[in-house]
C-alpha cells in the first residue's frame, strides 16, 4: 500500500495536520473515531468521499510512523517517594 497516493499535508488545509486527499478528514479524526468504536462500514457510509483504500492508507501511514520511531509512549518522570 503506498498511502502517499492517499495522503498529504497542506500547511493551509488543518494546520498542516495529515488529511485524505480530497478531504479535510483528518487521518487523527479517523482514528479517533476507530477508537470510539466506529467500523470501516461506518466510516465509509458517514462520509462518502473515504474508500476502502484510503482506509488502507491510514493504516499504512500510522503503520510507517511507528516503524520510523515517530510513534512512541511517553515517558514520565516517576514520582519520587516521600
Amino acid at each position: 500500500m503506498n498511502w502517499q497516493e492517499y495522503i498529504h499535508a497542506d500547511p493551509q488545509i488543518l494546520n498542516g495536520k495529515p488529511v485524505i486527499k480530497g478531504t479535510r478528514l483528518s487521518i487523527e479524526f479517523i482514528l479517533e473515531r476507530l477508537s470510539d468504536g466506529w467500523s470501516e462500514q461506518m466510516l465509509l457510509e458517514n462520509y462518502p468521499r473515504l474508500s476502502h483504500e484510503s482506509l488502507l492508507a491510514v493504516y499504512a501511514f500510522m503503520l510507517q510512523m511507528a516503524k520510523d520511531g515517530l510513534l512512541y509512549l511517553p515517558t514520565y518522570p516517576l514520582k519520587q517517594a516521600s
